[in-house]
């Protein structure tokens, strides 16, 4: 190097024009919109038609496609390109924004439709959210080198999706809801394009057009997330027939509590949890089989249950010491504890002294725990998707034998053995694999028709010489007929339910999904 060269004083990198730090920001925005329609339009699916693995994987895979189509698409547009840009950007502020809302009004009012809506919708957002990142690109590749423009453009385009998929479990669904959550970034595909239009002012032809565009579409989607507690209202009360009393989101599920003729009714996703008017026929043919036969039960565990029903069946056994509940949602635990009417229910039997609330997943916390239990009373929704339906495996029925005291029995809640007779006795044959006696049982429950139950434990069943008192359903005299099988339920050959295949999921929808056809 010279003399003169050292002396020459090093050229300073230029520093990005105000319209790329802008572009590159809508990059990031864009991002992040685009993948909370595609987590709302997959969660949506899976609250509505089950099965989350599947729901999910055909989602992102139609939602994929469609981004290619639009990449594809954007070679078409050659001139004006800002004016393209602008003109997307509020297409997928009015389609994405409004995508939760017109899922649940279709769901409510034209459940028929919802399939075909949900996948249309999809394909349309895909598309139109295909063609957003190219045409930035070109729009920027006016100043920035090739090699920054991709590295600049991609990387934002990450950070966005990471910074939504964090945030979309933990704060913007349980703290506004999937309706609102699809209109906030609506809104905020709304602001990209007022953006792009005070950037790009000087080259928009018809601009008056375009800033009334721009002003209509906030103004719908600020109405919208305005009056979004009602659009939800208005859905709900028409697909629960009842008017809804409470209604909250949590990363884990959708709770519903309706008030109607036949009193207060539970729904997680859509699907009956209970009924007031014979809620205690299900729990007292839940617990007490299992209680009464035990003898003296002084631990009991609770797995799921939140709503505290299983917990006051248990509790009438004044020898009992103390109860885990083990519950996942803490916005169940929480709302059957506070809400007057829903405590007056379950007779206050989450502030018992004797009851511990964990909120945990069941199965790791039985992989954690080292208590053991003289009774365990499993009270899990019905296997309508893989993350339920881990908890039916052998591997879970296999750590729930390790937390049995020699002589206790757990109980489980399995389905409907007359609608989903194979779903029943896959359950049965899932808990004998892994050594324990299993002694199936069944109840009628007018809100859900026969229902099943299993007992499982180290030593043969035996049933109770005498219950505690107060029941309305349950006597000695009619506990043995539940124990009886008619034909039509009777025991047929079933595969066990294990985490490496969950058949019991793929069977629980094919015997179920005939039942709703």
């Amino acid at each position: 190097m010279t003399v003169l060269e050292q002396a020459r004083p090093a050229q300073a990198a230029p520093s990005p024009r105000p319209v790329e730090v802008a572009l590159l920001a809508s990059v990031f925005v864009v991002a992040a919109c685009g993948l909370v329609y595609e987590l709302a339009a997959g969660a949506l699916a899976s609250y509505v038609l089950g099965d989350s693995v599947l729901q999910f994987s055909t989602i992102i895979g139609t939602y994929l496609f469609a981004m290619g189509v639009g990449s594809w698409l954007s070679r078409f547009f050659e001139r004006q390109l800002p004016a393209h840009f602008l003109r997307i950007e509020l297409l997928v502020a009015l389609v994405g924004g409004s995508l939760p809302a017109l899922l649940f009004i279709a769901n409510a009012y034209v459940p028929g439709a919802f399939r075909g809506l949900l996948y249309g919708l999809v394909l349309l957002v895909g598309i139109l959210v295909g063609l957003e990142i190219p045409l930035v690109m070109r729009i920027l590749k006016r100043n920035v080198a090739l090699k920054d423009l991709v590295s600049q453009v991609l990387t934002f385009d990450y950070l966005g999706a990471l910074a939504v998929s964090v945030a979309f479990p933990l704060l913007l669904v349980p703290q506004l809801g999937l309706v609102r959550t699809g209109l906030l970034f609506g809104l905020m595909n709304a602001a990209v394009a007022l953006w792009a239009l005070w950037l790009f002012r000087h080259e928009l032809r018809r601009l008056r057009a375009h800033v009334l565009a721009c002003g209509a579409t906030l103004i719908l989607l600020g109405a919208a997330f305005a009056g979004a507690h009602h659009i939800s209202t208005l859905a709900e009360d028409r697909f629960y027939q009842d008017p809804i009393v409470f209604a909250a989101t949590s990363p884990y599920q959708r709770i519903v509590v309706t008030k109607g003729r036949a009193g207060h009714r539970l729904f997680l996703n859509g699907n009956l949890q209970f009924a007031e008017r014979d809620e205690y026929r299900y729990h007292e043919a839940l617990v007490h089989p299992a209680m009464a036969a035990h003898g003296a039960p002084r631990k009991v565990a609770v797995l799921g249950g939140g709503d505290g029903m299983a917990v006051r069946e248990v509790l009438r056994y004044p020898g009992v010491e103390s109860i885990t509940l083990v519950e996942l949602d803490p916005n169940m635990t929480r709302l059957f504890s506070t809400h007057e009417t829903l405590v007056g229910l379950n007779g206050g039997s989450l502030a018992s002294p004797k009851l511990k609330i964990v909120n945990t997943d069941a199965f790791q916390w039985l992989q954690q725990t080292q208590e053991m239990f003289d009774v365990i009373v499993v009270d899990f929704p019905d296997p309508t998707n893989f993350s339920i339906g881990k908890l039916y495996t052998s591997s879970f029925y296999a750590l729930l034998e390790q937390r049995l005291a020699a002589s206790g029995y757990a109980v489980i809640q399995t389905t409907s053995p007359l609608v989903a007779r194979r779903s029943f006795w896959t359950v049965v044959a899932t808990v004998e694999s892994v050594g324990l006696k299993a002694t199936p049982y069944h109840a009628h429950v007018p809100s859900f028709g026969e229902w099943g139950f299993v007992i499982a434990g180290r030593r043969p069943y035996r049933q109770p010489a005498e219950l505690p008192p107060g029941l309305k359903f349950l006597g000695l005299p009619s506990l043995p007929p539940m124990f009886d099988f008619p034909r039509d339920m009777a025991r047929v050959p079933a595969e066990v339910n294990r985490l490496s295949n969950q058949v019991l999921v793929t069977t629980y929808e094919q015997e179920w999904g005939k039942v709703q056809q």
